[in-house]
């Protein structure tokens, strides 16, 4: 028989040395050899211990063995404490290994961003000091807005199939339903929609036109339009704010001339010209909003009256930056595009 007193004195005895041995093990090895000397399942001394408390006298037994499990559970926190701080410590050796300073370092590359991106930051701007907001809006679009809303007849040649990425809807190809917008004009009809005069709005994005790719024409471009829509605004209006827009962009002695045009959703119609390094360069198309462009998005003509103008981003951006063929700006080449 053993005393209960001489079996609790060698249970402290344990946890004492478990917890100590735990706790100074350096290695994975060294933490798995104290593991096995004191949990192992044959030889461990818990074990061993534990095959004592048959020797103890029946009513010292409930004492014993809940100081056999509190022990039990001591020795397992300490094994469990070292395991994680072990496991810890190799992963920072891992993932942060010591900075060598002889390695060679590696350059970083900056990027930049793109010119178009950056045209249309600029062409934000200058328009926000001139109060226009931008606007935006889908470029799948129907034909209401890329066509009706905006004076343009079912047999007009700019609705031709030809000249147009017509979308298939609910598997009926050629439907025509749908179309990538051919103009930013599409969003000047949604925002007249939404809002009342007066209004004072730009529209920028990306649209498209079957067109072959040359040094002057891509399938894909970026257009921007304003629209201004208030009682007395004039072609005048629309001509300062031209100049304007010129004296910011390019400089301020770029000469501005208009020439008569014609377009379905405006009336009169102009071309816009800029006198830029010696000659004259056509901008884009404007005018005064047409009567019937008004009544489809519910304006009375005769209380209000706006311009509307259009210009190409990649137009200006060429322009700007010397850039003489546009399919440059659309091939990726960094070497290109890291000069801006």
């Amino acid at each position: 028989m053993i005393s209960i007193d001489e079996f609790l004195d060698e249970l402290q005895r344990l946890q004492t040395d478990a917890e100590t041995a735990f706790g100074a093990a350096t290695s994975d090895d060294v933490l798995e050899a104290a593991r096995i000397e004191f949990l192992g399942a044959k030889s461990g001394r818990f074990k061993a211990v534990q095959k004592q408390l048959g020797q103890i006298s029946g009513a010292d037994k409930p004492v014993a063995g809940q100081n056999l499990n509190r022990v039990k559970n001591a020795i397992q926190e300490a094994f469990d404490s070292a395991k994680s701080r072990s496991s810890s410590q190799s992963m920072r050796g891992e993932l942060d290994p010591q900075f060598d300073r002889t390695l060679p370092g590696a350059n970083v590359k900056v990027g930049r961003v793109h010119p178009i991106t950056q045209t249309i930051e600029e062409l934000i701007d200058i328009m926000g000091r001139l109060g226009f907001s931008p606007v935006f809006g889908p470029e799948v679009e129907d034909e209401r807005h890329n066509f009706e809303a905006l004076n343009i007849p079912d047999d007009h040649p700019a609705r031709d199939p030809l000249e147009n990425f017509y979308l298939s809807v609910a598997g009926k190809q050629g439907s025509g339903d749908k179309l990538l917008r051919s103009q930013t004009s599409t969003v000047q009809i949604r925002t007249m929609e939404t809002t009342q005069p007066p209004i004072r709005v730009i529209s920028l994005g990306r649209v498209y036109r079957p067109d072959t790719a040359d040094p002057t024409h891509y399938p894909m471009f970026h257009q921007m339009e304003g629209l201004m829509v208030d009682r007395g605004v004039t072609l005048a209006t629309l001509k300062t704010v031209l100049q304007l827009f010129a004296t910011n962009y390019l400089g301020s002695s770029v000469p501005i001339r208009i020439r008569p045009s014609f377009f379905p959703f405006t009336e009169p119609s102009v071309e816009a010209d800029y006198f830029w390094n010696g000659r004259w360069v056509e901008f884009g198309g404007a005018g005064i909003v047409d009567p019937n462009v008004f009544r489809a998005v519910g304006y009375d003509p005769d209380e209000f009256t706006g311009f509307a103008f259009g210009l190409g981003v990649e137009r200006l951006c060429m322009i700007r930056h010397g850039i003489t063929d546009i399919r440059d700006m659309y091939t990726n080449d960094v070497r290109f595009l890291r000069q801006f």
